[in-house]
Order: C-alpha cells, then sequence, then structure tokens
C-alpha cells in the first residue's frame, strides 16, 4: 500500500491564478519502490524555550539511497503546529524547528506559528543529526508530527 502527500492551494492574491493541487507517492530513494517505515503519527506538549529533540534520528533504522547504513535516504518530515491542543492557536508566537543536535550545533529550517505545517525531505550527512524544537515562547504548544523513511 502506498503512502501518498496531497496539497491544494488557493488564492486570491491574483486574478488570473486559479490555484493547483498536486500528489505525490512517498518512496525510496532513486526508486518506485513504497517507502517502508514510519514513526507513526504521533502528537507532542511543549511548555518551555528548551530545545528538545522531536525525532531521534539514531533510534531510526534508516537506510541510504545507496543502501547503506546510517544515512537518511528518502525521508520525508510533517510537523504541524496544532496550538495549545485545545483548539487555540497562537499566531504571534512559532516553534523553530531545526536540525542537529542538542549537544551541538541546530540549523534552523522553518518557524511554524499556530496552524503552520510543513513537509519537507529530510537528508542528513549522518544520524546523529535530530530533528529539534525550539518553542518561543512558555506557552504550552502541541506539535502533530510523522516522519517516513526507508528502513535499513
Amino acid at each position: 500500500m502506498a503512502t501518498t502527500a496531497t496539497i491544494s492551494l488557493s488564492s486570491d492574491i491574483m486574478s488570473t491564478y486559479s490555484g493547483y493541487s498536486k500528489t505525490m507517492t512517498l518512496t525510496k530513494g532513486g526508486t518506485l519502490v513504497d517507502i517502508d517505515a514510519t514513526t507513526g503519527f504521533q502528537r507532542r506538549k511543549f511548555a518551555s524555550t528548551t530545545a528538545k529533540d522531536l525525532i531521534t534520528m539514531a533510534s531510526l533504522l534508516i537506510e541510504t539511497e545507496d543502501g547503506a547504513s546510517g544515512g537518511t535516504g528518502a525521508s520525508k518530515l510533517y510537523v504541524k503546529n496544532i496550538g495549545d491542543g485545545r483548539g487555540n492557536l497562537n499566531k504571534d508566537k512559532y516553534v523553530a524547528v531545526s536540525l542537529g543536535t542538542l549537544e551541538g550545533t541546530i540549523q534552523e529550517i522553518s518557524k511554524l506559528y499556530g496552524g503552520d505545517w510543513m513537509m519537507i525531505p529530510v537528508t542528513g550527512i549522518d544520524v546523529t543529526s535530530d530533528v529539534v524544537v525550539t518553542p518561543e515562547t512558555n506557552d504550552a504548544v502541541v506539535l502533530e508530527y510523522a516522519m517516513y523513511y526507508q528502513e535499513d
């Protein structure tokens, strides 16, 4: 069974723009074979500005595109800021999403304000680069997330 992602975009910014809808099947790197592993769909609550690991890459059995162990192959990451988990979205505050380690350097890749989401391919040199999140405030915020990857 295939895993697919679909996005539909509409806007009234331009009168000549009618929007679009795209679907992508998640496959292993360089193949038409369906991606075969996931962290599962999860939710996690944060209530401090301390950086925390969202996904610890070393705990996953991830394969590189060339079939060797210890890389991130065709991984895809989905993260959404769903607010406080009680239906309240704070559009003024964000959660920074980064790649790196808590003990070392992290590279910010996104800021998700209340209701914002992202789905991106994740490639890394090694599995010591985790997905790290840092809320802007100490207010409660809940992230929903899943990672899809090719298993070693």
